[in-house]
């Protein structure tokens, strides 16, 4: 088939290169949003899908919106068969969508209908679940609500940050796209309706989402830790200035802590919650680098009985 690939972060670009690398199909151009600025100098950067692209030799389309006329033009004189998508970064008008003869397919990281939406991992870590997938579907008007073509499973671990466990989804999930292609090129593959229980969104997850609540248990504080690393970034306040907190694990053992009271020890700093302590392994104080917990709190002097969260 001829397929216009679209995407933008570098989460999609194993799947760009499953699909150049199998051979079978025709890559004929890419859609990802426009240049943005990044970096202290707020310089305008190609997202790392178009400067794959432009590595490979690839037509790169960025319009500002995808109901632009030029760039519905241009889709329509390429002809794509197919349009695979992975974390493209904008809805889809009903003209594109009419575009190519087999529609858009979409790389969605969770088991539809689970966590429909724009950060289904962070809420999959977010909520505890144990396994997780990814699912390729026809795209419809409707928010990740089309039938399903294929599914690959993944586990949780322990562990996983966000970032951890898409990282594995996207190297998995790019084979199961090109799957996905073949199968609808030669006619064996059939997509199917999502059941309609089951259902859960995944809305974007805002700073102010991912500060931690010090009086919630420790089972909840770790995974809003770890659902929010690398973005948006779990935080917490420390004499009213923000601390991104970068890593943490429960610490069973200590109970007698207050939530929100610290406890510093040689090598060691404790914040207590709803029920057992957390152990603060790696934080980012503003303006600065991360660095390990133990050399921050030396830094800071921390007094008995003080607070995170205030």
């Amino acid at each position: 088939m001829k397929l216009v690939f679209a995407g933008t972060p570098e989460v999609a670009v194993p799947a760009l290169d499953a699909l150049i690398a199998s051979g079978r199909h025709e890559v004929a151009a890419v859609v990802t949003r426009p240049d943005a600025p990044a970096g202290r100098g707020r310089r305008l950067v190609a997202s790392p899908v178009a400067e794959r692209a432009e590595e490979a030799g690839i037509e790169v389309l960025k319009p500002a919106r995808p109901r632009d006329e030029d760039f519905l033009a241009r889709l329509r004189e390429i002809a794509p068969d197919c349009c695979p998508v992975v974390a493209y970064g904008a809805l889809l008008p009903r003209a594109a969508l009419d575009i190519p003869a087999k529609g858009w397919v979409n790389l969605h990281f969770s088991l539809l209908p689970a966590w429909r939406g724009a950060a289904p991992v962070q809420h999959a870590v977010m909520s505890g679940d144990e396994v997780t997938g990814a699912s390729t579907f026809l795209i419809e008007e409707g928010l990740d609500s089309g039938p399903v073509y294929g599914v690959l499973t993944e586990e949780v671990r322990p562990t996983d940050t966000s970032g951890d466990l898409l990282t594995r989804l996207a190297f998995a999930g790019s084979g199961l796209l090109a799957a996905t292609m073949d199968g609808i090129e030669d006619g064996t593959l059939h997509a199917v309706p999502q059941p309609a229980d089951g259902v859960t969104l995944a809305p974007k997850i805002t700073v102010e989402d991912a500060q931690v609540q010090w009086s919630a248990p420790a089972l909840r504080v770790d995974r809003v830790i770890r659902a929010c690393t690398p973005a948006p970034g779990a935080w917490t306040l420390f004499r009213g200035e923000r601390l991104k907190l970068v890593q943490a694990t429960p610490a069973v053992d200590r109970s007698e802590l207050a939530p929100g009271e610290l406890s510093v020890g040689k090598n060691n700093v404790f914040v207590g919650t709803g029920s057992h302590a957390v152990e603060l392994l790696w934080v980012q104080p503003q303006g600065k680098k991360p660095m390990r917990a133990a050399d921050w709190a030396r830094g800071v002097r921390i007094v008995p009985g003080e607070l995170a969260g205030s």
